[in-house]
């Protein structure tokens, strides 16, 4: 590195973090319409509810794919490559006659958002030295967080102008044409910092050719490139372990989404306290983002892993046993609080553990096998959720989430000292 990791970040911080929170604050008003739109195309509630699944799945789906294209072509080509052919799909998504081209289109802006996230995910890999890696991808995905979460508001704002849902959709396409034109006019931060270690180096055989008295000549080494499924099977056993209990992580976070409505619901609250609840979860897990960044640089990636996943694990576990208490209510609003502190503290860990385990020189193709394990984790978590409830009950599937949960954090314990590198 050329400079301190403080000041690359704050020079490049436009270009790093700008365009994640163009691309979330778009997809952030439009997601809450898909099921709407939807629903006005013919879909009953459940093909609403599996056309808005399938942003989830194109982005799992995305992740290997845009893995071999981060690492063949680089990060901005990447993105924007991945920016315009979501800028098609979202087009399709506003003028679409009939679900089935909507779905498509939902489809194909997740397997956009795949590239977009895992260009960025590598840049900050290679580029943010251990010691400040989990505060700069906090940061990053607070970031994202910041965007998914003034979306719905701006989409409100938007329906009592217009009161079109169309306009959320158009919305998203401006926020996306900014952060494409950002990444291909700004100043590109991965080739900014190359050449400047290669003046750097140049700079230094110079000096040595006129302390040695002779010309030195030489350049930079170019790597070979493994490929992605070679990747996949060289690292097995970190993606086997490490990569489970992550995938394990992502279900919960991914769980808590969807099982605090449904809890809401089923002990008899109105839809205004259900989204009083989960706001006020969702502002405590946003109000830690960086704090979690802080304390796995400072004391380790497992002084944040195992909070997180008790909290969550046992908030679970505790929230199941209250649903036939004298005040459930009161413990849903507790719970809920719980349950969000530790979703916070495990902000950018995900980020962090795969940037943690990748291979330095040549990330990409890692990073795609290991946001597909995670991904996997967090769209497998409500279908499991879904599915016990049908066959058993609401409760019982909460407590399989919190045992989930104790077992993600059993896996960090016994993973993280192993394949994790210690901070100096």
């Amino acid at each position: 590195m050329t400079d301190s990791p403080r000041h690359v970040l704050g020079r490049f911080a436009p270009m790093i973090y700008g365009p994640t929170l163009l691309f979330a604050l778009g997809e952030g008003a439009v997601l809450p319409l898909i099921p709407v739109i939807a629903n006005n195309l013919g879909a009953d509630v459940a093909v609403a509810a599996l056309v808005a699944s399938a942003l989830v799945v194109g982005q799992l789906c995305g992740n290997i794919p845009a893995g071999w294209v981060v690492a063949r072509y680089g990060e901005r080509p990447a993105m924007v490559g991945a920016g315009f052919l979501a800028l098609g799909a979202i087009v399709a998504l506003a003028l679409a006659p009939n679900l089935a081209l909507f779905a498509a289109s939902v489809f194909l802006i997740g397997f956009c958002a795949a590239a977009f996230g895992l260009a960025r995910h590598s840049f900050m890999t290679t580029r943010v030295p251990l010691v400040f890696r989990a505060r700069a991808l906090s940061l990053l995905g607070g970031t994202f967080r910041l965007g998914m979460f003034l979306g719905p508001f701006v989409s409100a704002a938007l329906l009592a102008i217009f009161a079109d849902e169309h306009v959320a959709i158009w919305f998203f396409g401006v926020t996306l044409l900014g952060a494409v034109l950002l990444v291909l006019f700004g100043r590109d931060p991965e080739e900014a910092l190359v050449a400047e270690e290669r003046a750097a180096r140049a700079n230094a055989r110079d000096a040595a050719a006129e302390d040695s008295g002779e010309a030195v000549t030489g350049s930079i080494p170019t790597l070979e490139r493994a490929g992605v499924f070679r990747t996949m099977w060289r690292f097995r056993g970190v993606l086997g372990r490490l990569g489970l209990a992550a995938a394990c992580l992502s279900a919960v976070r991914s769980a808590r989404q969807v099982v605090l409505p449904l809890w809401g619901v089923s002990i008899g609250l109105d839809a205004q306290t259900i989204a009083l609840v989960v706001g006020v979860s969702g502002a405590i897990d946003f109000a830690l983002f960086y704090a979690s960044g802080q304390v796995m640089d400072r004391f380790g990636r497992l002084w944040a892993a195992l909070p997180a996943m008790l909290l969550m694990g046992a908030g679970f576990l505790a929230l199941s046993l209250t649903h036939d208490t004298a005040d459930p209510g009161l413990w849903f609003g507790m719970f809920a609080a719980v349950l969000g502190v530790g979703n916070g503290l495990s902000s950018g860990l995900l980020l962090t553990l795969g940037a943690d385990s990748a291979p330095q020189d040549d990330p990409a193709p890692f990073l795609g096998s290991w946001r597909t394990l995670t991904d996997a984790g967090g769209a497998a978590a409500p279908l499991l959720v879904s599915a016990v409830t049908a066959v058993l009950s609401l409760p019982i599937a909460i407590a399989l989430v919190g045992a989930i949960g104790l077992l993600g954090a059993a896996g960090f314990v016994r993973w993280v000292p192993r394949y994790v590198p210690r901070i100096p």
